[in-house]
């Protein structure tokens, strides 16, 4: 069998994305005692250029409940800090692990680790794409409005590696995403154009907005992520002057539908992109949000790993 990796949300039919969601809310509602163990006598690698604190510990408990083993592999641990091409990394690592998830920076390499190993590679996060995110989002909408179709996301903020895999996730799923930011904070050109297309054919929408008010009116949900991501550090002062009109606050909140949700992926960065406010409103589904990265990525692995 040809295995299969997770670099995108590309990688999923519609069909696939939608059962991995609904068989997360199965083992969700199962809880940790699930009587099937698919990674039992097996290793999964966690092999992270990027600190984490929700990808690793999901992904680690995940392994645990379903029966296999981690093994956690930062760069000063491995061979690549003195060289060791990242090819023959993957080669090496193919012949011990069932499962390679890698956090890194550039999509370039998780790619070339992907074509080079011979065992699934699952992308836990890069600066492009952020997949595993998008899963946990989903399953988090369809928990609380019973359905993905026809829902309407407004994303306030850079249109970073979370903003790309949302415009792929909404529109595979007939959601309508309306995506706020300031000129120089588009979205990946190539993934907004599949967004686009991808959502007519199936009858969602994608937008790309200058005004968060016209992003927020009427919407379900309300989603931001942080300005300032890892390796952006010198330009965190320039993007909180121009990402300021975009925080998610109460009056975005006050534009959007009666009973909106609130959403952040985490690490929030609170006065910033949120307010304290809506971090702790009632409306707000983040911790929901964050919980279900443990869920979905158990039932990624069971459909991946064989």
């Amino acid at each position: 069998m040809k295995k299969r990796d997770f670099l995108t949300l590309k990688d999923l039919s519609i069909g696939e994305l939608t059962g991995l969601i609904d068989r997360a809310g199965q083992m969700k509602e199962a809880g940790p005692g699930m009587t099937q163990c698919p990674l039992i006598g097996k290793s999964v690698g966690l092999l992270f250029e990027k600190a984490s604190t929700r990808t690793r510990v999901s992904f680690e408990t995940g392994i645990y409940q379903l029966g296999g083993q981690s093994i956690f592999l930062s760069p000063r641990d491995v061979q690549l800090s003195r060289g060791e091409p990242l090819s023959d990394t993957a080669r090496v690592l193919s012949r011990y692990l069932s499962a390679l998830v890698v956090r890194t920076y550039s999509h370039g390499n998780i790619e070339l680790l992907a074509r080079e190993a011979t065992i699934p590679v699952i992308n836990a996060l890069t600066d492009l794409s952020h997949p595993c995110q998008i899963l946990a989002d989903l399953m988090t909408v369809k928990e609380i409005r019973g359905r993905l179709e026809e829902t309407v996301i407004a994303y306030l903020g850079d249109g970073n590696n979370v903003a790309n895999s949302l415009l792929i996730g909404c529109a595979m799923t007939r959601m309508h995403l309306r995506l706020a930011c300031p000129s120089g904070y588009d979205p990946d050109g190539d993934f907004l154009r599949e967004g686009k297309r991808l959502a007519a054919s199936v009858g969602g929408s994608v937008q790309v907005l200058r005004d968060p008010a016209a992003a927020c009116a009427g919407a379900h949900f309300i989603y931001t992520d942080v300005w300032t991501s890892m390796g952006q550090e010198e330009e965190a002062e320039k993007r909180r002057r121009d990402l300021k009109p975009y925080q998610l606050n109460a009056r975005r909140l006050a534009e959007a539908a009666p009973g909106a949700r609130i959403l952040h992926c985490l690490p929030a960065h609170r006065g910033e992109e949120i307010t304290e406010e809506m971090m702790a409103h009632p409306q707000s589904a983040i911790f929901d949000q964050a919980e279900n990265r443990l869920h979905t990525q158990k039932a990624l692995m069971e459909f991946l790993v064989k």
